[in-house]
């Protein structure tokens, strides 16, 4: 049925329209400032208006010109709508929307629908009028000014409907003087006098009276009848306003004259029966083109059984189809509101969401930030006590005090790590780095809890795994300490297998398969669908005897994730686990992997007499430090604060440094800033509880040439204050 009704519609229409777009002679006229119909509808000659648009459509159909019978429904329109005769309007929007279906005119279809959304806004559809509005622009052709400026014009028409007389002039004034169109000083004229409403409802009396001088000079010099009329009745109201009552008589008096001569009752009604009788004539002459059109296709298609059917059954089908728009549009338009609602009500779900996820990192960076002070106190006070010689009866206490402190410090990091991933802090680096190196200092590193639990780590690489690889060696060893580490802490008197195997290499790339096993208690299936979740640790039994956070699988899944890679695991009950996954690391050319040496070991001798500048506003953490750098016979000079560290580096001569971020007075980061303006060379080493806002970028940038984390272990403190000497040594050398 659906199919049949197209059929008919446009057997109906196109013969109408015109088939083919056979010149442009129509088109021309139209366009032109010639034309009478422009001349009659703006002195207010309604009869020889439509006369002139009969007549421009007997020279379109005679030229089969589908854009003129096209612009002719426009100009049919915008009569319509000048003379607040809203009913017609709609008949000749949707007679121009018919033909736009069959014909591909955007610069006819963006006019029409600009049109439409100045009788929408009339009607108080402002969420359809402006949705049209924004449709007319787009269908604007690229280079049209005239039809770009008229659809500007009609869309300030649509904000003055829209009682937006703000957004209404932004449009006038932008056109004024107006440049494009046959109509110039008409739609110059037309803006005026709204701008002059807009201004006088706003009480702007002296902008009124500007544009009503402008106004009146082109209405008559041009005999623009209605808007003298309109202008005229608007100086009326103006001098009334500004009590100058003799004027404001006069024009009054001028609107009337006007009115009773162009536009009274007796001559609206002589017009509109003569502009039917016209319109009447119209028709018939449609019906009569319809008639040989519909030989035509008679004659070309085997359709005479259903010509008799498609006359009497018109007017039907055409009800039919209406009621269909009518009924579609008004589910569409319902839907538009709902779905405009729904979108409200989830940006501000969204914007609350980001809030909170933004209060939880502030929270945790402040909150990490104070732990980490007094944990730098806890650990490297403990440090240093075990180092004294302690006697055996403490030495226990302090080894738990130093795993306690330690412990906390983990988890600290695991909730910091997990904060950055959600909050796309995170990200690899890539730089060529020893493979087995790698996965040899995890195995090592891990031997102690091994001994503990009376397991056996074995490391099992693929020979065919090249030496040097790229990608992140720091995050690659978090993924299998934090996995590694689970499986001992899980299994008893057994063993844990890394293994790496390659699956596939080129030139450029190679892919390593992954596997790390245990002999430990299993995982239960149910459990295996949530064992990469957050604090997940199987059950309140399994953590407390076998402690830790649950944070770990997570971060692994986390950092799998900046590889482009996913975890599986196999287990079963009393059997164990193994935890798989792939993982695809370019290659590095040879020359750099020539250019890459194996870290120098530091010799002791190094340290003694090392002078160091220690910047630190925390007492206790400068007693901490000082007595670390004291064990390897270096000297230290204490800077309070950021303006001491500034003096004292200008005055004194230090092998490197140790400069804390966080102080009173002016930052760590402007400190180093000031003293690199008369330093280049001293290495400067951050001393920082960093949190998840700072970037070591940032410290980068001011001048520092590396960060150490605070609390630190020892070895790392140590190991990174001479390389940064030593590599100082080498540049000025």
């Amino acid at each position: 049925m659906k199919q049949i009704l197209l059929h008919i519609t446009a057997f109906l229409i196109l013969p109408l329209m015109g088939l083919v777009h056979a010149g442009n002679i129509a088109s021309d006229t139209i366009n032109s400032s010639d034309f009478s119909f422009y001349k009659y509808k703006n002195k207010g000659e309604f009869n020889k208006a439509i006369k002139a648009l009969s007549d421009a459509y007997e020279t379109a159909t005679s030229a089969d010109d589908s854009e003129s019978l096209i612009n002719i429904c426009n100009l049919y329109t915008e009569l319509y709508l000048d003379y607040e005769q809203f009913d017609k309007v709609k008949v000749y929007i949707e007679t121009a929307k018919r033909a736009l279906n069959f014909y591909e005119y955007k610069k006819g279809e963006a006019i029409s629908k600009s049109y439409e959304a100045i009788y929408l806004a009339q009607e108080g559809q402002e969420i359809q009028a402006l949705q049209l509005i924004e449709e007319a622009k787009k269908n604007i052709p690229r280079r049209d000014a005239a039809t770009n400026d008229l659809v500007i014009l009609n869309e300030g028409i649509m904000y003055l409907h829209l009682d937006n007389l703000n957004r209404a002039k932004r449009n006038f004034q932008k056109l004024l003087p107006y440049q494009t169109g046959p109509e110039k000083e008409y739609l110059t004229a037309k803006i005026l006098i709204h701008l002059a409403r807009i201004d006088l409802h706003k009480n702007y009396l002296e902008n009124t009276e500007l544009h009503l001088t402008r106004l009146l000079t082109i209405v008559n010099e041009r005999g623009f009848m209605k808007l003298k009329y309109e202008a005229s009745k608007l100086a009326s109201e103006l001098f009334e306003k500004e009590r100058k009552y003799e004027l404001a008589l006069e024009y009054l008096k001028q609107a009337e004259a006007i009115n009773s001569t162009y536009f009274s009752n007796k001559i609206l009604t002589s017009q509109t029966q003569e502009a039917k009788n016209s319109q009447l004539e119209f028709l018939t002459r449609l019906n009569d083109q319809l008639k040989k059109d519909a030989v035509k296709q008679e004659q070309t298609v085997n359709i005479s059984k259903l010509t008799s059917v498609l006359s009497s059954a018109l007017l039907i089908i055409i009800s039919l189809l209406t009621i269909s728009l009518y009924r579609n549009n008004q589910i569409k338009f319902k839907t538009n509101d709902l779905l405009l609602k729904k979108n409200l009500e989830l940006q501000v779900a969204k914007d609350s969401a980001e809030r909170a996820m933004q209060a939880k990192a502030q929270f945790l960076s402040t909150v990490s930030h104070e732990l980490r002070t007094p944990l730098y106190a806890v650990t490297g006070l403990t440090h240093l006590l075990l180092e004294e010689d302690p006697k055996e009866s403490q030495k226990e206490h302090l080894k738990s005090l130093k795993y306690s402190g330690e412990y906390l410090l983990n988890f600290i990091n695991d909730i910091l790590q997990i904060n950055k991933i959600e909050a796309n802090k995170l990200s690899l680096d890539k730089y060529p780095f020893d493979f087995r190196q790698v996965l040899s200092k995890v195995v090592d590193s891990l031997q102690q809890p091994a001994k503990e639990r009376n397991n056996k780590i074995v490391l099992d690489i693929d020979e065919k795994i090249p030496e040097m690889i790229i990608g992140d060696p720091l995050k690659l060893s978090q993924i299998f300490i934090n996995l590694v580490g689970n499986a001992l802490k899980f299994t008893e008197n057994g063993s844990v297998t890394l293994s790496a195997k390659i699956l596939n290499t080129s030139n450029s790339e190679t892919t390593i398969h992954f596997e790390v096993q245990d002999e430990g208690i299993g995982i239960s299936e149910e459990m295996q669908k949530n064992i990469f979740d957050s604090f997940s640790q199987g059950s309140e039994q399994i953590n407390r005897k076998y402690g830790g956070t649950g944070l770990g699988l997570t971060i692994v899944k986390s950092l799998l994730t900046l590889y482009n890679s996913q975890i599986t695991v196999n287990s079963e009950i009393g059997k164990g686990s193994t935890f798989l996954f792939d993982i695809t690391f370019e290659l590095p050319d040879n020359e750099i992997k020539e250019l890459i040496k194996a870290p120098t070991k530091v010799q002791e001798e190094l340290y003694a007499n090392l002078n160091i500048l220690v910047v630190e506003d925390n007492k206790i953490n400068q007693v901490i430090t000082q007595k670390m750098l004291a064990k390897k016979s270096m000297k230290c000079d204490i800077a309070s604060d950021g303006y001491q560290a500034i003096e004292k580096a200008k005055k004194g001569s230090y092998d490197a440094i140790l400069m804390d971020i966080h102080m009173p007075g002016i930052s760590g980061l402007k400190a180093t800033q000031e003293i690199r303006k008369f330093n280049k060379t001293i290495p400067i080493i951050a001393l920082t509880a960093i949190s998840l806002d700072e970037s070591k970028d940032d410290f980068y940038e001011a001048g520092c040439n590396d960060v150490i984390t605070k609390p630190f272990k020892p070895e790392v403190f140590y190991k990174k204050i001479a390389h940064n000497v030593v590599k100082n040594i080498k540049v000025n050398l």
